[in-house]
């Protein structure tokens, strides 16, 4: 059984860089723990963090509610950036 954290952390809603955690896990996996193999994935989950990070700190300056933009309104974040 999951604890809540955990489930919190596997929900697209609340985790915009499910798939980045996701793709580092499995990178770890597969090479054996050795985190040099997988410095592009540690990159992306990092770039992906400072991103919404951003996006979280001027939702709450701005009083916006939930502070993370759900799943379905980050894709059009995304999309509208390009």
């Amino acid at each position: 059984r999951m604890s809540r954290r955990a489930k919190k952390l596997r929900d697209h809603d609340t985790n915009p860089c499910l798939a980045e955690t996701d793709a580092t896990t499995k990178c770890m996996n597969d090479n054996n723990y050795k985190k040099d193999m997988c410095t592009d994935y540690f990159l992306k989950y990092k770039n992906c963090r400072q991103f919404w990070h951003g996006i979280m700190m001027q939702r709450r300056r701005n009083g916006v509610k939930p502070e993370m933009p759900t799943a379905e309104e980050r894709k059009k974040i995304l999309e509208s950036m390009g």
